[in-house]
Order: C-alpha cells, then sequence, then structure tokens
C-alpha cells in the first residue's frame, strides 16, 4: 500500500468555492459556529458543525446532530453546489497569510503508513473527541476535515508543487480572516505517477494537526476493512507541506490562581529557578529557555539557565520547561489536560489578550511563550514520544470544504 494515494476529491463546483469554505469545525464555540452561518445556506459549517441547524441546547454528540450532517451534505451534492472529480487527482494547495506562503499537496494518506508509525504521532487522543470523529465519518461515508501532515522538505517535491502553482489556479479564496486559499487540480496521470513516486520514497511524515481525525480513520478502517481489497477508508484524507514552510506560533499559559501565595511571595519563588527581570514593555520571548510573565499589571521576563535544559527531546521543550519548573511545582497544576485553573491562548491572538484575562480578574497570571519548532516537533515523534498538550499553534488554518474525501 502506497505512503499516499490521488483520489475523486468532493469540491465546491464553480461559483460556490466563497459560499462553501469555512474555518476548521474546532477553532470556534457553537455560538461562533451560529453566528458565521447567517446568510450562508451553503456554508460547509452545515456539514462539520451540523449543530448550528438544530435547536440551542442540542447535545453536539447525539445521533440527530450526525444525521443532519449526512442530510445536508447530500442536499449540497443534490443542488449542484458540491460535485465530485471525475479523475484522480491530487490538488495542490497553497496558504497566504500575509507575508507568508506555504505550498502543500492535498492526497490521501494511507491508514497502514498511520498505524505502523510510517506517518508519525507527537499527541495523545481525548477518547471522546475521537469517537465524535469516528461517528462523523461513518455518518457522512467521507472524511471532510483533513489532517494536517508534514514532510521533510525536499526539493524536487517542493519544485513541482511550485510549478504546478505558477499556473492560474483553479480555486481562489479569499476567507473572512484574510488568509488566502488556493487550489489547484493536478490530475495529469505523468504527473499523478511522479508524485506517488516522490512520496514513496519518504521515510516519513509527520502529524502537525488532526491527531483525533487520523485516530478515527485508522479505526473506521478497521471496521471496514476487507482481506485483500483496497478500500477508499483505508486512507485518509490529508494536506501535506513541507517543514520548512510552517508557520508556528506561541501556544501562550494563563492560570486562575497564585495557589494560595501572594505576588511577592510567588515572585520570590520564581525567582529560585529563573533569572527575573521586570520589563516595561510586554514580553515576547525570541529565544528558547526564556519566558514572559504578567502579574498584577507588570511585565517580567523570565530566563533559565541553559545548562538545566535537559538534553531529552521532550523535557527540552519550553512547555516542559515551564510546566516542570514553575506551572506543577509552584502553582501545583500537574495535569494541565484537565485542570481548569489553567487556560491555553494561541499565540494569533496576541500578548494583549494575555493582558486583558489577567486585568479583568478572569485569571491571576499570564505567561508569553517562545514557539516550538518544527525541528523540535519531528525529533518528539521520531523518538516515539508525546509532546505536552497545546504546545503547537499553527497559522495560517486549513480551510474545510474545499476537498472532501468521499469513501463511497
Amino acid at each position: 500500500m502506497s505512503l499516499i494515494k490521488a483520489f475523486r476529491g468532493l469540491r465546491p463546483t464553480p461559483g460556490y468555492e466563497s459560499e462553501v469554505a469555512a474555518p476548521p469545525y474546532d477553532v470556534m464555540n457553537q455560538a461562533e459556529a451560529r453566528a458565521m452561518v447567517e446568510g450562508r445556506p451553503w456554508s460547509f459549517l452545515h456539514i462539520s458543525r451540523p449543530e448550528v441547524d438544530l435547536p440551542q441546547g442540542t447535545d453536539v454528540y447525539s445521533p440527530e446532530v450526525y444525521a443532519r450532517a449526512a442530510e445536508n451534505l447530500a442536499v449540497m451534492r443534490d443542488k449542484g453546489v458540491l460535485a465530485q472529480d471525475e479523475r484522480d487527482s491530487y490538488y495542490v494547495y497553497r496558504l497566504t497569510m500575509g507575508g507568508h506562503v506555504q505550498t502543500g499537496l492535498v492526497a490521501a494518506a494511507s491508514v497502514a503508513a498511520y498505524d505502523s508509525d510510517r506517518i508519525k504521532k507527537h499527541e495523545f487522543t481525548r477518547p471522546a473527541k475521537e469517537d465524535d470523529r469516528v461517528r462523523q465519518i461513518d455518518a457522512l461515508n467521507a472524511q471532510t476535515g483533513p489532517v494536517f501532515l508534514v514532510y521533510r522538505a525536499q526539493a524536487a517535491v517542493d519544485e513541482l508543487l511550485a510549478r504546478v502553482a505558477a499556473e492560474t489556479s483553479t480555486l481562489d479564496v479569499t476567507a473572512r480572516d484574510e488568509v488566502r486559499h488556493e487550489l489547484w487540480v493536478v490530475d495529469d496521470p505523468a504527473l499523478v505517477e511522479r508524485l506517488d513516486g516522490l512520496f514513496e520514497g519518504m521515510d516519513a511524515l509527520y502529524v502537525a494537526d488532526g491527531h483525533h481525525r487520523s485516530a478515527a480513520a485508522s479505526r473506521v478502517a478497521a471496521a471496514r476493512r476487507k482481506e485483500g481489497t483496497e478500500q477508499e477508508s483505508d486512507y485518509f484524507l490529508s494536506v501535506i507541506f513541507p517543514h520548512d514552510q510552517m508557520n508556528i506560533l506561541p501556544y501562550n499559559r494563563v492560570v486562575r490562581d497564585l495557589n494560595g501565595m501572594d505576588a511577592e511571595a510567588f515572585l520570590a519563588r520564581v525567582g529560585e529557578a529563573f533569572e527575573v527581570t521586570a520589563s516595561d514593555q510586554p514580553v515576547a520571548p525570541n529565544t528558547t529557555a526564556t519566558f514572559g510573565m504578567y502579574l498584577d499589571g507588570k511585565w517580567y521576563h523570565l530566563a533559565l539557565d541553559p545548562q538545566r535544559v535537559p538534553a531529552d527531546p521532550v523535557a527540552a521543550l519550553d512547555v516542559s520547561l515551564l510546566a516542570d519548573r514553575l506551572i506543577e511545582p509552584l502553582l501545583g497544576i500537574s495535569d494541565p489536560r484537565r485542570d481548569e485553573r489553567i487556560d491555553f491562548v494561541g499565540g494569533i491572538r496576541g500578548l494583549g489578550e494575555l493582558e486583558r484575562r489577567v486585568d479583568r480578574g478572569e485569571m491571576a497570571i499570564a505567561f508569553s511563550m517562545y514557539p516550538t519548532s518544527m525541528e523540535q516537533l519531528m525529533a518528539v515523534a521520531d523518538a516515539g514520544e508525546v509532546m505536552p498538550p497545546k504546545s503547537t499553534w499553527f497559522e495560517p488554518k486549513l480551510a474545510d470544504g474545499l476537498v472532501s474525501h468521499l469513501l463511497e
């Protein structure tokens, strides 16, 4: 079974691209999703967040939600809003956010490669979210949310994708957040074969984002597997980018209280582990093992002695350094996945969001982080280890609805 393959994508028909394109299903709450679909009957959120079409308070995991998703998908196909390509294709996908550009490939990635760790993971999944994605795939008989994969950049692949993207795009949509999404269909058999060979020569791919979607696809494939027969469910929808084009922002932390200490006592304890310097400006760390801290209306720069940074790829992550030397021993938070005293703020929201959450009394303290690098992510995955929760925040986000993978 090949690492990736071309497939007959389900895409918006000409004229409907902007109406269909939607943010990923998991970047907004239910109220935000309902607001986003107002006046937009063909938004893909009617499929990815179908509770928007059901009464307020509907349990998002109820059978009615998955049934409505399937119904909405069928309607959009019947009305000609979405149509399946006639030939197996790859799709070159370019994202542009301001001056940042990244160009990757939409492909069906092998579940067998995922199961055997040729497609490497770096996060644990939560059962409820994984179960939700299994039900969604089964109800739709399709994968509609792409898994964000990364390959170690190779000149031959990058040059081929850039050559395709030099032509006029098939789809060109600028979303409400000003991110531009462009798509090119690659259905020429020679180009498809060339891409097959280039990716087959790779040792591994890496899951950057979408661990629940890929784990769910593996479960669906196992349930549908037939010996000796390759099926569409043996592959999952993915978008694959070169590692050196990724844009990772910090994933900052806010904590509700100081674990029984006042600010003065807490600062003294922090000073035992870090070099602490007051700052008259918000602190955005510009190197590893340094952190910003916002407390009582003041910013501080925290620095850790580089000699105290361990060699282990997980323990050396900035999110681990802060957790192991401050958040757990001083603030008493040992399980950030479940402890409601801590929350996480994507770097796209800026340092002002940290100040706001502390200043209005919602949180007592905030920490700004230096972003995890792709090299660190891949080193953790190569070691078969798992990163702490909320270690990476990728921008720009992929759009839902531009290409879906039918399992029919």
